[in-house]
C-alpha cells in the first residue's frame, strides 16, 4: 500500500494523467503532450502555465527513473524531502535530457532554438572559431557574363604569428581556468532551468594565460591587411553571394579560422538588360528601312552582329540571336540575344522631304496600309 503524501503537492501520476501501471514510453508520451500544451514560450506571462511547466516536468523527472519512481512508489514525496536523499532533480540529472528527447537538441522552431543557443554556441566558443566576414563586392555587367578574378584588400583579425595563436609569452604555459576548472562553460539558472554558458573568467578556452604574449596582449590574434584573390565564374547574378573558406578572422588560440563571403553587386547596363541567361535590348530604325528593308549593327558582348530586317518590318518586331546572352554559370550553355527594333518617326523635316512624304501619303492605299484600313472599317460599322 502507498505511503501517504508528506506534503500538499499534487499526486505525479495525477500531474501527468496516467496510471500508476503507466510504462516508461506512456510516462514520456504523456509528458511531450503537456510540455508542449503549457511550455512558457507558448503562453507568455502565464503564471499559471509556468508553474505547470515546472509541476510536470518535476513529475517527468522521478517518473523516468527507475529507482526515483519506486521510491515514490513507497514514500510518495516524503522521498524526497530532506533526510531521505534530497529534492527530486538531485543526483546528476541532466535537466536538457527531457527537452532533447521532446524537442529535438538543435531543432526548428521556438523549442529548438533555446537549445540550438545553449548548447552549440558554447561548443563554438571553446573551439574558438573565427567569425565568418562579408564583403561587398561591385563589378561590371560584362565581368558578370563573362567571369573574371578581383583582387580584395581585408582588414581582420589573424592567428598571431609570433604565439602561433596559443596567446602566451614565449616560455611560459597556460594553467586551468579555476572558475570551469577547464570545462569551458558553466551553467546558470535561468528561471526554472540552467543553461549551459561560456566560462565568464576565460571565455570559453579552459585556460588561463599567465604571461600573455607582448604583440597580441594574450588574445593569440592580431589584425591585419590581407589581400585575396577571388575569381568570380561566367554567369553570376547580381546579389550571388561567394564563399572562400578560411578567408575570414583567425580562431582564437589556434583555433579553426571562419569563412568569407563575397556579395556580388552587378552594375546596370546602358544598353542591356538581363533576364537570366538571356539578355534584351531595343534599337531604333528608321521609316525607309522598316519599309524597305536593310541591315542594321547590333551590339553584343562579344562585338557587333548583322541583322537582316525584311521589307513592312513592325514596330515592336523582335529578333533573337541564338548564343549571343550569357553563359549559364555550369559554362554548358549559352543564351541568346532578343534584339527588339522600334520605328524612329522623324522629328524635323525639310520642306523637300515634307513634299515628298505628303506626295507618298496621298499616294497610299488600302494595299499600302491594309490594317489601318480595316481599323477604321471596324470603327465606321461601330459608331453607325
Amino acid at each position: 500500500m502507498r505511503h501517504s503524501h508528506s506534503s500538499n503537492k499534487r499526486d505525479y501520476y495525477e500531474l501527468l494523467a496516467i496510471e500508476r501501471t503507466a510504462t516508461p514510453d506512456e510516462i514520456k508520451k504523456a509528458y511531450r503532450k503537456l510540455a508542449v500544451k503549457f511550455h512558457p514560450d507558448k503562453n507568455p506571462g502565464d503564471k499559471t502555465a509556468e508553474e505547470k511547466f515546472k509541476e510536470i516536468g518535476e513529475a517527468y523527472e522521478v517518473l523516468s527513473d527507475e529507482n526515483k519512481r519506486a521510491a515514490y512508489d513507497r514514500y510518495g514525496h516524503a522521498a524526497f524531502s530532506q533526510g531521505m536523499g534530497g529534492g527530486a532533480g538531485a543526483g546528476g540529472h541532466d535537466p536538457f535530457e527531457v527537452f532533447r528527447e521532446v524537442f529535438g537538441q538543435g531543432g526548428g522552431g521556438i523549442f529548438g532554438s533555446i537549445f540550438e543557443d545553449a548548447f552549440s554556441g558554447n561548443e563554438r566558443s571553446s573551439r574558438g572559431r573565427g567569425a565568418d566576414l562579408r564583403y561587398d563586392m561591385q563589378i561590371s555587367f560584362e565581368e558578370a557574363a563573362r567571369g573574371c578574378e578581383k583582387e580584395i584588400s581585408v582588414t581582420k583579425m589573424e592567428t598571431c604569428e609570433h604565439c602561433s595563436g596559443s596567446g602566451a609569452a614565449a616560455g611560459s604555459s597556460a594553467t586551468t581556468c579555476s572558475t570551469c576548472r577547464g570545462a569551458g562553460q558553466v551553467y546558470v539558472t535561468r528561471g526554472f532551468f540552467s543553461v549551459a554558458q561560456a566560462c565568464p573568467r576565460c571565455h570559453g578556452a579552459g585556460q588561463m594565460i599567465e604571461k600573455p604574449c607582448p604583440t597580441c596582449h594574450g588574445a593569440g590574434r592580431q589584425e591585419k591587411a590581407s589581400k585575396i584573390k577571388i575569381k568570380i565564374p561566367a554567369g553570376i547574378e547580381d546579389g550571388s553571394r561567394l564563399r572562400s573558406t578560411g578567408q575570414g578572422e583567425g580562431g582564437s588560440r589556434g583555433g579553426t579560422p571562419g569563412d568569407l563571403y563575397i556579395v556580388v553587386h552587378v552594375e546596370p547596363h546602358d544598353i542591356f538588360q538581363r533576364d537570366g541567361q538571356d539578355l534584351y535590348c531595343e534599337i531604333p530604325i528608321s521609316f525607309a528601312k522598316a519599309a524597305l528593308g536593310g541591315e542594321i549593327k547590333v551590339p553584343t558582348l562579344e562585338g557587333e552582329a548583322h541583322v537582316k530586317i525584311p521589307a513592312g518590318t513592325a514596330s515592336g518586331k523582335v529578333f533573337r540571336l541564338r548564343g549571343k546572352g550569357v553563359t549559364a554559370l555550369n559554362g554548358r550553355s549559352m543564351g541568346d540575344l532578343h534584339v527588339k527594333v522600334y520605328v524612329e518617326v522623324p522629328a524635323k523635316l525639310t520642306a523637300d522631304q515634307r513634299a515628298k512624304l505628303q506626295a507618298f501619303a496621298d499616294s497610299c492605299n488600302e494595299e499600302t496600309h491594309p490594317e489601318e484600313q480595316s481599323f477604321f472599317r471596324k470603327a465606321k460599322e461601330f459608331f453607325r
